[in-house]
């Protein structure tokens, strides 16, 4: 059964993404710390000698985590096989080594880590076209190869390991357990990129239309797309890509911009969302 995404203990997205309300996984539930142990963790992380292979150590733990935790799509699945029909090519990209999944939930999302796992939710693939999915995917592609993702796969690896932030101080990072990978996970949901990582991830994405010969105009429609998400009924089902990925209209705007430049731009007519019925 296609549903919101429900894990045993929290929730997690990290990017396009990086899900609340009806549109978050789960409840924090047991995994909320209180003031004493975040400083125990303000101290710790002031020790942790934190690496990029750390990030993808701590990614892959919490990706599979997540791929336990939730209905995944088969190889057989219409939604999967499309996805493969998108990408299939783009699993060597750019130097990086990338996993390709679909998560059939209500949730309109897309999230990319830094062990090079990118997933993306069938209620997003619902609304967007191959081109768009291709320009969504391509701008988190670039947060990992800027690793962009080091720092908040840190901060939320320190308020994991809370229980024991006092040994962080020997600069080790070690395995987390079940309970703290839903912990971990819940932190990488709250995550926010700078305004210049944004940025930079909307170049890239830009660049890896062009350089594979696809439309960069389905940049700019992605973005009104996502403008027209966050004004619309479908709101709470990407609140957190909204939040994470703000101004949608101005980032459109930079999009045909740039496009114009490159005498790319074609004019796509009025830009709607699709009228059949989300993943349900």
């Amino acid at each position: 059964m296609n549903r919101s995404i429900k894990i045993t203990c929290l929730s997690f997205s990290f990017a396009f993404a990086s899900l609340a309300s009806s549109a978050q996984f789960g409840g924090l539930g047991k995994g909320k710390i209180n003031s004493r142990s975040i400083d125990a963790v303000t101290k710790g992380a002031k020790a942790l000698n934190f690496t990029n292979a750390d990030a993808i150590k701590l990614s892959k733990e919490g990706v599979a985590w997540m791929d336990a935790n939730n209905p995944v799509a088969a190889a057989t699945d219409p939604y999967a096989i499309r996805l493969e029909k998108i990408f299939g090519k783009h699993k060597n990209e750019d130097g990086l080594s990338l996993n390709y999944k679909v998560y059939k939930v209500k949730d309109i999302n897309a999230f990319a880590c830094a062990d090079g796992s990118v997933r993306v939710f069938s209620s997003l693939m619902d609304i967007l076209t191959d081109e768009e999915i291709l320009a969504v995917v391509g701008h988190e592609i670039g947060h990992v190869k800027n690793e962009d993702t080091k720092d908040a796969i840190k901060a939320a690896y320190m308020r994991a390991a809370v229980s024991d932030a006092a040994s962080s101080q020997s600069g080790a990072v070690r395995q987390l357990s079940d309970d703290e990978l839903g912990v971990f996970t819940e932190n990488l949901l709250g995550a926010k990129h700078s305004r210049r990582q944004e940025s930079e991830a909307d170049t890239y994405a830009y660049d890896f239309l062009k350089k594979h010969h696809y439309n960069v105009v389905a940049a700019f429609s992605a973005f009104k797309k996502l403008s027209l998400l966050s004004a619309g009924n479908e709101q709470t089902r990407s609140e957190k890509m909204m939040s994470s990925h703000p101004d949608s209209e101005a980032r459109a705007a930079e999009v045909k911009k740039r496009a114009e430049k490159d005498g790319g731009w074609k004019d796509p007519g009025t830009i709607t969302l699709p009228k059949t019925k989300l993943t349900a």
